[in-house]
């Protein structure tokens, strides 16, 4: 079972191997993996979803599916793909390409 444990929005910075694309306006949610019954998280069960400002007569096709990250206004950074020409986001599971935590 999925949990809604964050949703957020902001002005943030979309990077690609270290390197500032752009500035985005964005609007997240963070899902975490919980057991059933206990109500306990589940490590490296998660998914953020939510969607970027992205327009196709601006910004590259090459960033769609393909490994990005979101630095959020707060300054966290988020592993995402950018899944559509809507600017539609996700991001499953964990690891240097997802969670940025290890």
């Amino acid at each position: 079972m999925m949990k809604l444990v964050e949703a957020g929005s902001g002005l943030g910075a979309l990077i690609q191997n270290g390197t500032l694309l752009r500035q985005v306006r964005y609007d997240v949610r963070r899902y975490q993996g919980v057991m059933e019954g206990s109500g306990m998280p589940i490590p490296g069960l998660f998914r953020i979803e939510g969607c970027i400002d992205f327009d196709l007569n601006k910004d590259s096709s090459d960033w769609i599916n393909v490994p990005l990250t979101l630095k959020l206004d707060d300054g966290r950074s988020l592993g995402i793909v950018v899944v559509d020409s809507t600017g539609r986001v996700l991001s499953e599971g964990h690891g240097p390409l997802k969670c940025m935590c290890c």
